[in-house]
């Protein structure tokens, strides 16, 4: 009888993604079954008081003990290469939970200015009430994030590649700045995923995931994830335990089954954004393009050595700004005007009025998000198809 708990240290990351963290129950399935259960129940009162005490392996309460969602953990901390996984609801969640547990009021964070409009929020308004410190420095500049350093300083931030700019920063230095000062580094890792970079091989301590991206891949369910070592995924769990944003049964399938697929959407992701991003460099209404796939992108060479791949995800900024940009994202008939990215579908949207809304002018202006800038997370379309709904707006701006 094969036991999927524990994969074998030769898989590929392909053969990780289908097999690795499916443990069968007596029923002998085949596929990752739901369990779609708010408790379990014991044979005896004396065992319950053993699995309520953690004496004994077994699950309690779905908030913090669910088979299903362990085998989602189990499959993304093989596929990060990481010790351990605790899931959240959001990838919010991830980051809130994280920084609960391994920072105090007086702990300083340093982060990238590059970051999605909600993690800024939850690092300023939320996280400020609480004493906690936020210095932010541009993603590329290793000085800066060097000099932002105190002795206070806990944790470093970044999303690399960042949203919507595609800029990159080097993990192993910035991990090197991180440890010199005993801080921790997290990676937010949601753009490219596991299939395109593994920031816990480079040097990081923690990856964050919003699963809602492209571990799922279909936009179905909304979740989270933090990957790392034990010893700090334990402190994460602690706050999931206690305080509740915890994955659900269902979305937690939804996720597994997502990522047996992850590693050939990524690739065909990374195809369709590439020739998309090459046509839009070379259009007359477009100023200028944003995807580290491009090799006149400032940090392309960088980006080729810690990456497998590029992404899906590419910003481009139109002649005429906010009125023009508009104009582009109203005129397709296929792409999908939404916030969200991650889908086989392709998605549109305008970030300074709304993934990056929330910011003020001058952290708008800082992060490079202007009026004409559209971000684009291609999809799995035909490319022919995207260019031609993009070109709409786009011919009409000449």
């Amino acid at each position: 009888m094969h036991d999927e708990t524990t994969p074998n240290d030769s898989w590929a990351l392909e053969t990780l993604a289908i097999r690795a963290g499916h443990q069968r129950t007596h029923e002998q399935e085949h596929g990752e079954p739901i369990f779609p259960t708010s408790s379990f129940v014991y044979a005896s009162a004396a065992e319950a008081a053993r699995k309520f005490k953690g004496e004994e392996p077994g699950n309690v309460y779905s908030r913090f003990t669910n088979p299903t969602v362990h085998t989602f953990e189990r499959r993304l901390a093989a596929l990060e290469e990481g010790g351990r996984c605790v899931a959240t609801s959001s990838g919010m969640a991830a980051i809130l939970a994280t920084v609960l547990a391994l920072l105090q009021a007086g702990d300083e964070i340093v982060a990238s200015r590059s970051l999605f409009g909600s993690t800024v929020s939850l690092f300023d308004k939320y996280f400020g009430k609480l004493g906690i410190t936020t210095r932010y420095v541009e993603l590329a500049d290793l000085a800066a994030w060097e000099a932002a350093m105190t002795s206070r300083t806990r944790l470093l931030f970044a999303e690399t590649p960042s949203n919507p700019l595609s800029e990159v920063v080097d993990i192993a230095a910035l991990a090197d700045i991180a440890h010199r000062s005993g801080a921790l580094l997290a990676i937010d890792n949601c753009f490219l995923t596991p299939a395109l970079q593994k920031p816990l091989a480079l040097g990081a301590d923690l990856v964050i995931h919003s699963a809602t991206k492209y571990l799922d891949g279909q936009g179905r369910a909304v979740g989270g994830a933090v990957v790392g070592r034990e010893k700090e995924l334990e402190e994460v769990f602690g706050v999931v335990r206690t305080c509740g944003p915890c994955l659900s049964p269902f979305n937690a399938w939804i996720f597994t089954k997502g990522l047996e697929t992850l590693n050939l959407r990524m690739r065909a992701h990374c195809e369709n954004a590439q020739a998309l991003a090459e046509w839009l460099q070379g259009h007359p209404a477009v100023a200028r393009v944003h995807y580290s796939g491009l090799s006149d992108h400032p940090q392309h060479g960088l980006a080729s050595r810690q990456q497998k791949g590029y992404g899906a995800v590419l910003g481009f900024e139109v002649k005429g700004g906010r009125e023009s940009a508009w104009s582009v994202i109203d005129a397709t008939r296929m792409l999908s005007i939404t916030g969200n990215l991650g889908d086989v579908k392709t998605t549109i949207t305008h970030p300074g009025t709304t993934t990056h809304g929330r910011l003020s002018d001058a952290q708008k202006e800082a992060a490079g998000i202007g009026e004409g800038l559209v971000r684009v997370a291609v999809g799995l379309e035909a490319v022919e198809d995207i260019r031609a709904d993009l070109a709409r707006g786009l011919d009409a701006l000449i």
